[in-house]
């Protein structure tokens, strides 16, 4: 096998993170492309937007996924060669998204579509609770999976390398961060939603209802499923996990194991890059790894891809 793509979730962007794309005139322009279908404003919130205007889950949605496309064109550069010598595409959450169109299942258009309606139908169901995420670094997995069923919390993402993000009320994450399990760490993130879990199950409905309405194709380049960490090759059947997806946890660690038992020789972590290169640092101990955070990265995720994943 090859170099495996990946395209990181929420949470990844930062403010101005897009100003070295913007400074390029194709990306400039590609992003004022994906910018129209979703109906925001991505230049603006790419590069003078504060923390607290992009942590809003209705902007840093569109946002993360159009930064992944734009980095993905930047990364193939127009090579038919490049995209056909890859792995695969998969993505973390919301990069599903950013993966789905990488791999042809989506078009652009329609992935910005489907991101701009996921990110509102989530911040809508986010606002009717006060529910957050935590990141659990450490202890033991069924300690910690009965610690949460006290408390009434659900995990989120499992993303492997010992790290397990939960999901639920406010009051019972505090809880768990002053009595979590033993050897474990409880890092709350800045996440306004208790994602990936039965809060966000009005906005399954809502999603659905937009994803009824675009053509999906089946994937051109293998693509691996958060639901499972498996391939899937039917692009409906993908859109319909995406969908279901955003009520239910993401299993990165499987996604990963994937990525090992596949014998995926390296990773390029799609714009705005660096926690998936972390994760698999961690996961995929060894792996040559190429986190595209500005245009300056791309040179070095274009040679481990021709070079067929050779650090």
């Amino acid at each position: 096998m090859s170099v495996v793509v990946v395209a990181p979730g929420q949470g990844s962007q930062t403010p101005g993170f897009l100003e070295p794309w913007i400074a390029v005139p194709e990306f400039a322009d590609h992003l004022a492309t994906l910018a129209e279908a979703a109906g925001i404003d991505l230049v603006t919130h790419g590069t003078v937007s504060d923390a607290d205007t992009i942590r809003d889950t209705a902007i840093a949605q569109p946002l993360i996924v159009a930064a992944s496309l734009v980095a993905l064109g930047g990364v193939l550069d127009g090579s038919d060669a490049r995209r056909a010598s890859l792995a695969g595409i998969a993505g973390h959450s919301v990069g599903e998204l950013a993966a789905a169109a990488g791999a042809g299942i989506l078009s652009e258009q329609d992935a910005m579509r489907l991101v701009a309606a996921r990110g509102a139908a989530m911040a809508e169901a986010a606002g009717r609770a006060a529910t957050g995420m935590s990141a659990v670094v450490g202890g033991d997995q069924d300690a910690l999976l009965a610690r949460l069923e006290e408390l009434g919390l659900s995990p989120a993402n499992f993303n492997g390398g010992g790290q397990i993000v939960v999901a639920g009320e406010l009051p019972a994450l505090a809880r768990l961060a002053e009595e979590p399990p033993s050897g474990a760490r409880v890092i709350p993130l800045q996440v306004a939603g208790a994602f990936h879990t039965k809060w966000m199950g009005s906005a399954v409905d809502e999603l659905r209802a937009v994803a009824e309405g675009v053509e999906a194709h089946d994937p051109t380049l293998t693509i691996w499923t958060n639901k499972t960490g498996r391939p899937v090759a039917s692009g409906a059947a993908f859109v319909d996990l995406l969908v279901g997806q955003v009520a239910s946890p993401v299993r990165w660690d499987l996604t990963m194991e994937s990525f090992a038992a596949a014998g995926v020789t390296g990773l390029v972590e799609l714009a705005p890059a660096g926690a998936l290169v972390g994760l698999a640092k961690r996961g995929l101990k060894g792996l040559p790894t190429v986190a595209v955070k500005t245009p300056a990265d791309l040179d070095a995720a274009r040679a481990l891809i021709d070079n067929d994943g050779a650090a």
